[in-house]
């Protein structure tokens, strides 16, 4: 019986739907970010009729505005409320998403992971490491390189500001691996947590019989809600999922030093050992957990030793690793 369980990292909360030792799905949710269902106070600041939706502003933020209240003129304000936090792309971000709020609503942060999920297991500071037991570097990854294997085959994501690609490749005949491909897409899919629009391109299946099975894969392995295409005669398939956060391929890929400073301090907290915990990572990651002694503070509170950061140019930033002083 698949079940969610949820841990309160350093910086960031995690959870995942697992069904004996496979994620089935996933999603991070870093502290210092805008969640859906946030209520606050925002003012107008531009007017977009043809559209029905509006810009909206507040300090440290804006976001879309739909539907755009008619009577509310520009520079007035409002309660909205977030549908979905902003997007980071190359260039510039997509703006917040909003709708005004509902009458009698009062400000206040949107539910976290574990109020969503009212049914999970939230895992304590010593309980034994559940995620990590069911593959979840392995996942974080997948998120990273944008490479996902399967039975014979592999897919690509590629993040572009249009959508999300995924290319499948293998070694099947195509048929069969379009079917095999478009099902393992779907399942990385929820994996990882992505939403939005998203493009998979698979083997030219042939005929109509053998594109109706690759679409029959993805209604199967992907539950509801989304909406799709079909599969047109050159493999090519559209779905459209709700987007309420970031995904964790985006998280990875548009903010990588933060993502992995993040993933570094879970490293830490899990090392074994006794004494002085060293953090060693790339320059810029240890600048930017240097510049948080509250996490790091926290960090020496939840293992009970001194945690110290040290710089090493040569490392990637998804390779730092943690020493403790006595093994």
């Amino acid at each position: 019986m698949p079940r969610w369980i949820v841990e309160r990292g350093i910086g960031e909360t995690r959870a995942a739907l697992v069904d004996g030792d496979t994620i089935l799905e996933a999603c991070i949710e870093p502290d210092d970010g805008l969640r859906a269902g946030t209520v606050l106070a925002a003012r107008l600041v531009k007017r977009l009729p043809q559209r029905n939706e509006g810009i909206v502003a507040w300090d440290g933020g804006e976001a879309m505005l739909a539907p755009l209240p008619r009577a509310l003129p520009e520079g007035g304000t409002l309660l909205v409320e977030i549908t979905r936090p902003s997007l980071p792309e190359p260039g510039k971000p997509k703006r917040a998403r909003a709708r005004p709020a509902a009458d009698g609503a009062v400000p206040g942060n949107g539910p976290d992971l574990l109020a969503r999920l009212p049914d999970a297991t939230l895992l304590g500071r010593f309980h034994a490491d559940l995620l990590e037991a069911v593959g979840w570097s392995m996942l974080l990854e997948e998120a990273v390189t944008g490479q996902v294997t399967f039975a014979q085959g592999a897919l690509t994501l590629s993040l572009t500001p249009a959508m999300t690609l995924i290319d499948v490749d293998g070694e099947l005949a195509p048929a069969t691996l379009a079917v095999a491909g478009a099902a393992a897409a779907a399942r990385a899919v929820r994996r990882l947590d992505m939403g939005g629009s998203i493009g998979i391109d698979l083997p030219d299946a042939g005929d109509k019989g053998a594109r109706q099975a690759a679409a029959a894969a993805i209604d199967a392995a992907l539950p509801q809600p989304f909406e799709r295409t079909a599969v047109n005669g050159f493999g090519f398939v559209q779905i459209v999922r709700r987007r309420a956060r970031v995904s964790i391929p985006e998280l990875y890929a548009h903010d990588p030093v933060a993502a992995h400073a993040r993933a570094l301090l879970r490293r830490a907290e899990r090392t074994g050992g006794a004494g002085e915990r060293t953090l060693t990572a790339h320059p810029a990651l240890v600048a930017w957990l240097a510049d948080r002694p509250g996490w790091l503070a926290e960090l020496e509170q939840r293992v009970g030793a001194p945690v110290a950061l040290r710089a090493e140019p040569g490392l990637a930033i998804s390779a730092g690793h943690v020493q403790a002083r006595f093994p």
